[in-house]
């Protein structure tokens, strides 16, 4: 995606946005939206071509979008690298937190010397905050067995500092993306901002990392994809998977872990309970020290006891919900992907840029939505804006929605806001709020392009 204007003067203004808490006063807001018509917002879980690409029946209805991802400004290098993993990927979200998952585990037992599971584990903070900077499996590698301590530099927030003590990136790089009238989103109008403090990164000293004397070559790494190839996030698993691949191709191109090639087992989360935790199942008995998924933050949660049970490690590219922060992980569960925290309080700066001054927030009934809803009716009511004036409208949150549930479900609640008169709409969900967005239409709701 192509940066706009530059990057540091772009943070600049959005920390001086944050920290006033908005930029139009709510008693005093600057219309946006002729009477009738309403601005649309979405989170990251419908800020895809992916999701556009479920609209092809409504052209046009996506244009003006506003909304937010956990997105790096990627290199073109790293794309097209990608891209030869998989050439049909169309969007690169959170391929660059999968990519670093995969490098961080495997330097992590570099620095271990042991791919047992919670060996490893204890390594994995301690490499992203340590030494000299290093940006490529092959040169961490090297600069581990020479000093004993690295930084990793990676290519999603990892290159802006390190993880804190919970295991998650302390700083985060968030993509302010727009839909054009094609339905996808339009890279020119792309912007980056910062959030977050380098701060909070991790201050302990890293373990104790012993570079000469090892002759004992322990089992290969072996990592699993814990990732949606269905369900309601199969929209935006390619990008992950490919990022995923990438870091595994690499790190095999430069030797292996501990002079052994990694092991990559694809696997599948459903986006369901259900199938994920059969995949967790399967990667235990097939002796998966690594999982990288999974991808929803409700589907982390539901598995991630029976990981910890087993002592294997997960590592979620993409799970957001704030909860994840203070699970009883053992010192097992890890990602690559910033807390919702982060992103409720970008999603409320544009809404409040926009002069918003009477908002529907619509989430899925599960971690990752009603954790964010609330967040942002938080930043929103610390900005200014009134209570009364941000109504909070939850649906079930399922692993698969059937067709008819546009009219059965998505109907009465599209009527519901229409009544509220809003001048904004916030939709935190995934593939299912396309029929949400029908459901709107159908009822009279038109949006601001």
């Amino acid at each position: 995606m192509r940066v706009t204007r530059p990057v540091s003067a772009l943070t600049a203004v959005t920390v001086v946005l944050l920290a006033t808490g908005c930029s139009a006063s709510p008693s005093n807001p600057r219309p946006i939206v002729a009477d009738g018509q309403i601005r649309l917002y979405g989170s990251d879980g419908v800020m895809s071509n992916s999701f556009g690409d479920a609209l092809k029946g409504d052209p046009g209805v996506l244009a003006g979008m506003k909304g937010t991802a956990p997105l790096t400004p990627l290199t073109e290098d790293f794309k097209r690298r990608v891209k030869q993993v998989d050439p049909a990927v169309i969007d690169f979200n959170y391929a660059g937190e999968a990519y670093d998952a995969v490098i961080v585990a495997a330097l992590a037992a570099e620095a271990a010397h042991s791919t047992d599971a919670g060996a490893l584990a204890k390594y994995i903070v301690a490499v992203t905050v340590g030494g000299s900077v290093c940006d490529s499996f092959k040169a961490c590698a090297q600069q581990l067995h020479s000093t004993g301590i690295i930084r990793y530099q990676g290519v999603s927030s990892l290159r802006r500092s390190g993880f804190t003590d919970s295991g998650e990136p302390s700083t985060a790089s968030y993509g302010t993306l727009n839909f054009g009238r094609d339905n996808h989103i339009d890279d020119a109008k792309t912007e980056f901002v910062g959030a977050g403090d380098a701060a909070g990164q991790a201050r302990n000293p890293p373990p104790a990392v012993t570079v000469t004397g090892r002759t004992a070559t322990p089992p290969p790494l072996k990592m699993g994809g814990l990732l949606p190839h269905t369900g309601e996030l199969a929209g935006v698993g390619p990008p992950i998977f490919a990022g995923a691949r990438l870091g595994v191709q690499e790190i095999n191109d430069a030797g292996g872990v501990l002079g052994r090639p990694v092991e990559w087992l694809d696997g599948d989360d459903g986006t369901s309970p259900v199938t994920a935790a059969a995949t967790v199942d399967r990667f235990i008995a097939a002796g998966v020290q690594v999982m990288i998924g999974a991808a929803a933050s409700g589907i982390s949660a539901a598995v991630l006891p029976k990981a910890v049970a087993a002592g294997r490690v997960m590592i979620s590219p993409s799970a957001t919900s704030d909860s994840l922060s203070t699970l009883d992980d053992k010192g097992l569960f890890f990602r690559t992907s910033p807390p919702d925290k982060l992103q409720a309080r970008a999603l409320a700066d544009i809404l409040m840029r926009d002069g918003t001054a009477k908002v529907v927030i619509v989430a899925r009934d599960d971690e990752y939505g009603i954790g964010l809803q609330r967040g942002v009716k938080a930043d929103l009511t610390a900005a200014g804006i009134a209570a009364a004036n941000i109504r909070l409208v939850p649906y079930p949150g399922k692993a698969t929605y059937d067709p008819g549930e546009q009219n059965t479900l998505f109907k009465p609640l599209a009527t519901e806001i229409k009544r509220y008169r809003a001048d904004a709409i916030l939709i935190v969900g995934f593939a299912e709020s396309a029929m949400l967005i029908r459901a709107l239409r159908e009822v009279g709701v038109t949006f601001k392009s």
